[in-house]
């Protein structure tokens, strides 16, 4: 065990223990995996900026100001004239621009349809999104209207001003919400774009974890390995430290992606922080794995290069990183069992939708197995080459 943890400290050291070691391996790659998956992903807490005037000084207009500041989904941005609204525009200031035009409120009281005017310099999901809101509370305001004039026909002289005291009574009340509805999301389906950040995601960090090949590499060449094969030290603990020793600084560099992405940039993963982490854990005990049986392959340290092209380019492929498995054909989907991206994408899939334990074990326990039998391999074939080339 002395000699594991002596091997893992120095392999640590090595690629850690100076500060461009840390600004290479655990800074960097976090914030370039994490800007990756921000701009995959998109922001989830993302508002619209939308500009508005309201030229309404009765209390409809009011009222639809703020009823949309209620929904959240929008930053409301006040112009004070119609020409001021149409150069923000323009001038793309917001996604929209909504102007609530003079006497709204005492046409709808006098039965007239008025119109809430929407701008727009490009159509978008979010400018769609406003015209359906504006027309949902310009229908609700007209039915209000119609209700307060007819209770107050015959009315004496001045009544207009009755009614409009009348409809902000009515309006205020509205605005309490005493009566609404309530949305609850089950999470039966994960979120689209989920699968491939955690694709691209798994593709950087396999990168990143192979990394370490190149330190073994190095050992071979420089003959390091020879003397540590020369002492009482056996190749399994030799295998076993460098795991161990690459599993931790893959560990730091799983934080440091998890951490950037939602406390930094504050994207949404819409799963549990640390199931997302276990499940990247897992993925990293296979890569490092992985990294051993390879670079007790490779005898010559020239063809290191050749790591992505062979392996983590074509599993990537394979596992559903860049595209859905289901689109692939049959025989593929069933070689996808053999890579460890399909079983950590789907554990991710299957945590996004609230499963429990008694379904993510079969995702966990497959990544265990390949973990296990890649170190046993790497274990029994790392040995020392008998020349540097």
């Amino acid at each position: 065990m002395h000699n594991i943890i002596t091997i893992a400290w120095n392999l640590i050291k090595r690629m850690i223990g100076r500060r461009r070691g840390v600004i290479a391996y655990i800074l960097m790659p976090g914030v370039i995996v994490s800007v990756i998956i921000w701009m995959t992903g998109g922001t989830v807490d993302h508002k619209t900026n939308v500009l508005y005037t309201n030229l309404d000084g009765g209390p409809a207009g009011a009222h639809i100001i703020a009823e949309l500041e209620k929904t959240g989904d929008y930053t409301l941005i006040e112009k004070k004239d119609a020409g001021g609204l149409r150069t923000g525009v323009l001038n793309e200031e917001g996604g929209a621009g909504l102007e609530i035009p003079a006497g709204y409120s005492a046409s709808l009281l006098t039965g007239q349809l008025p119109q809430i005017h929407i701008y727009e310099l490009k159509t978008s999901a979010a400018s769609i999104a406003l015209k359906m809101k504006a027309e949902e509370i310009g229908g609700r305001l007209r039915e209000v209207a119609s209700a307060v004039g007819a209770a107050g026909n015959g009315a004496s002289a001045g009544t207009a001003d009755a009614r409009e005291a009348q409809l902000s009574t009515v309006l205020q009340q509205a605005e309490q919400h005493l009566v609404g509805s309530q949305k609850t999301d089950y999470n039966l389906y994960p979120r689209e774009s989920l699968s491939v950040v955690t694709g691209f995601m798994l593709m950087f960090l396999m990168a990143m974890v192979t990394s370490s090949v190149s330190f073994i590499m190095d050992d071979r060449k420089q003959r390091t390995m020879m003397r540590m094969f020369s002492a009482p030290v056996r190749s399994y603990e030799i295998a076993l430290g460098n795991f161990l020793g690459s599993f931790t600084v893959g560990v730091l560099q799983v934080a440091a992606v998890l951490l950037v992405g939602r406390y930094v940039l504050n994207y949404n993963y819409e799963l549990p922080m640390y199931l997302y982490f276990l499940i990247l854990v897992a993925f990293m005990l296979v890569c490092m794995g992985l990294a051993s049986t390879v670079a007790g392959f490779i005898r010559n340290p020239n063809n290191a290069g050749m790591l992505n092209a062979l392996i983590l380019t074509p599993t990537c492929m394979l596992g559903g990183c860049f595209w859905p498995i289901s689109i692939m054909p049959e025989y593929m989907q069933k070689a996808a069992n053999f890579v460890p991206q399909k079983w950590a994408i789907q554990a991710a899939d299957l945590a996004a939708t609230g499963s429990g334990w008694s379904e993510l074990w079969l995702p966990f326990a497959v990544l265990g197995l390949m973990a296990a039998i890649l170190l046993a391999i790497g274990s029994a074939i790392l040995r020392p080459s008998e020349s540097a080339v």
